[in-house]
């Protein structure tokens, strides 16, 4: 198994750069592929800003990534509700936050829409401190 960087990951799904994109398919296509969650966080990052991607081609390639066999993510179960949440509204890094917390009794925030817009789609009791 192997781990990539978000640098890898970018490549792969921008394809801004011909070499680097045919070796990361290569490495994609050959091997198991371990993808941490701060990956996932940083990649959505760089999607939206950097490339000023739309939200909704970034949900489908999220998707597509997490439904590849050879791809395990890590906490697998906080990235797919993060990636839920994402779809239903909520900016994916506070989805990745809260589904990370999800052994927590309550969410801290002063982020008022975070507040406002995770309580639409999670469980999870938020607290504004």
């Amino acid at each position: 198994m192997i781990a990539v960087d978000t640098n890898v990951l970018v490549r792969l799904l921008t394809k801004d750069d011909r070499d680097q994109a045919k070796r990361a398919a290569k490495l994609f296509g050959e091997n198991e592929i371990f993808i941490p969650k701060t990956v996932m966080l940083e990649t959505e990052w760089v999607l939206r800003y950097a490339y000023g991607i739309d939200k909704s081609d970034i949900l489908g390639a999220m998707q597509r990534l997490i439904g590849l066999s050879n791809i395990k993510m890590e906490d697998s179960q906080a990235v797919s509700l993060a990636v839920s949440w994402y779809a239903d509204g909520l900016d994916f890094a506070d989805a990745l936050h809260l589904a990370s917390s999800r052994d927590a009794e309550r969410f801290a925030t002063f982020d008022k829409s975070f507040l406002r817009n995770a309580g639409q789609v999670s469980p999870m009791n938020m607290l504004a401190p």
